[in-house]
């Protein structure tokens, strides 16, 4: 369920410096999470558009690989589709995810539309990824093609920006 707090929809991802839209959306069938309650640490959002898709597999298997490497900065990753709770438990379970998905069902992509990345024509959301600070403010977003695994560099290096550390350079 999104905040009461209108959103105008956005003409593509929402930019950095931008306030991240609050939700608080289904975790599992009786448990919800709200962006609030993340706050005080860098959040990573990785929208995908479906569970079971090869490239949203791959991508959310090198994320749960990667996750030593985020909770080094304090992060938390989120993923986020308009798949249902049960679909999100089923593949969680079946590729051994250790963070949380999302599950933008109801009403549908409310979240990704107010993030600007939801897929009308489709009724899924775009491959999106957003690095949120402590404050709730956006300091990092990427479009990637849908086809296309986005890997972790990109969310790496916001994360050592987000860290004052010096930027490293191109990631291999």
């Amino acid at each position: 369920m999104m905040s009461d707090t209108p959103h105008p929809p956005a003409s593509g991802p929402l930019e950095a410096g931008r306030p991240a839209p609050a939700f608080t959306l289904p975790a599992t069938p009786d448990q919800q999470l709200a962006l609030a309650d993340l706050r005080g640490k860098p959040v990573i959002l990785a929208f995908y558009p479906a569970d079971w898709s090869p490239v949203c597999g791959d991508q959310m298997v090198l994320y749960n690989e990667v996750l030593p490497e985020f909770h080094r900065y304090g992060a938390q990753l989120v993923g986020i589709s308009t798949d249902g709770v049960w679909c999100h438990a089923a593949f969680a379970g079946e590729r051994r995810l250790h963070f949380p998905l999302l599950s933008d069902f109801e009403p549908k992509g409310a979240v990704a539309r107010a993030y600007g990345v939801y897929r009308e024509h489709d009724g899924t959301s775009e491959r999106a990824l957003f690095v949120i600070d402590g404050e709730g403010i956006i300091r990092w977003s990427y479009l990637s093609p849908l086809g296309l695994n986005p890997g972790a560099d990109g969310i790496l290096d916001a994360l050592d920006a987000l860290a004052g550390a010096p930027q490293q350079g191109a990631r291999s």
